[in-house]
């Protein structure tokens, strides 16, 4: 038993390493999004338009399309927060139904997102999954600091955040899959 050992130790340390190589790999090449220019020009793109001068917003539905710098924000419906102080300023970006952004090969789904562009951060919740290339990860919400560089998945859309969502497919929990390098 004890010639055994050994061999599985290596065999179990080994396995660890490829789990954590293949959780780095994630976590540093699923920075496609989190890498973003949220100072960059907003362009859209809607079958609707209606602009809500007095509540400095903009409500954009029927297929919305909005891109920044690469990166793609695709909604049934968004409404625009914006101040006016001589220029118009994107606040903050509210997108429902089919919700996706992508940017490179990276791909995040939800049923809604908030984009808040003084904190630099979105937050997509219910029914959520990242996607990069054949690495996937589900949950009930992912947030993105586009400042610090970080991505986190939640297993239920919970906390202080006004979005909320359904998690009955992941069951409360974070599931995925990782692709190992082949030898």
């Amino acid at each position: 038993m004890k010639q055994h050992l050994p061999a599985m130790t290596k065999s179990l340390l080994a396995g660890f390493a490829l789990t954590c190589a293949a959780l780095g790999g994630m976590q540093l090449n699923a920075q496609a999004i989190a890498s973003h220019n949220s100072n960059a020009p907003v362009s859209f793109d809607a079958g609707r338009i209606e602009l809500q001068d007095r509540q400095d917003r903009v409500v954009l539905s029927g297929a919305v399309r909005i891109t920044q710098a690469g990166l793609t924000l695709n909604a049934a419906r968004t409404v625009v927060d914006y101040s006016d102080a001589g220029t118009l300023e994107i606040q903050r970006i509210l997108a429902t139904g089919g919700v996706t952004v992508s940017r490179g090969n990276e791909r995040a789904s939800g049923d809604t997102a908030v984009y808040d562009f003084n904190r630099r951060i979105i937050t997509m919740a219910g029914n959520v999954s990242l996607n990069r290339g054949t690495d996937r990860l589900n949950g009930g919400r992912l947030v993105i600091d586009l400042a610090s560089g970080v991505s986190s998945v939640d297993g239920r859309a919970s906390g202080s955040s006004s979005v909320t969502g359904d998690t009955q497919q992941s069951g409360g929990r974070v599931t995925g899959t990782f692709s190992v390098p082949q030898d």
